[in-house]
């Protein structure tokens, strides 16, 4: 398994979502729950319009910890959502696969598109956990509560969830560049 990192710079992530907009309107909500929910990869493709149309919330449970989850639609992902599912049936995939009917695209092929669209942005280490990462990371960054985050993971140790969203190899990398013997 490759090692991915978050997305650090904003804009960078904008640039990211606007790309794949262009691509294919399914990999931008793909992108956009990811990068506005924290939620796995595994997780957003099992989703079905009827799931996330109109909700205020989305509910479900995790696949791999089998626990519920629920996180309120913020106002930049509820339109996202809107415009997409304008002309979708409940019952289809959120993020269907265009080969096989009936079925959501999968896990691999999402990394493909995410691992694609960082190389076309310069950077080399996306992949499906970039968008879990890169909201743990500036979820982080603009509340400093590594105790909400921790919950919003499932994580049960402050240190896996800074290194999980790549704040400590920053945190290191910055003191590394600053040390000096002057």
């Amino acid at each position: 398994m490759n090692f991915v990192e978050p997305i650090r710079d904003k804009t960078t992530v904008q640039d990211i979502a606007d790309y794949l907009k262009e691509k294919d309107e399914r990999y931008y909500i793909m992108y956009m729950i990811g990068i506005y929910s924290g939620l796995r990869v595994s997780d957003i493709l099992k989703l079905k319009v009827r799931d996330v149309r109109d909700k205020a919330e989305i509910k479900l449970r995790e696949k791999k910890t089998g626990k519920e989850k629920m996180f309120p639609v913020n106002v930049a992902l509820s339109r996202a959502i809107t415009a997409y599912c304008e002309d979708k049936k409940d019952y289809d995939f959120l993020i269907p696969s265009a080969r096989v009917k009936n079925k959501a695209i999968s896990r691999e092929y999402a990394y493909r598109v995410i691992h694609e669209a960082g190389l076309h942005f310069g950077l080399e280490n996306l992949g499906t956990h970039t968008m879990r990462k890169t909201f743990g990371y500036h979820f982080y960054q603009q509340t400093k509560d590594i105790v909400l985050l921790m919950r919003i993971f499932n994580h049960n140790d402050q240190s896996k969830t800074l290194r999980y969203i790549g704040i400590e190899q920053t945190t290191i990398n910055d003191a590394m560049k600053r040390f000096s013997y002057k």
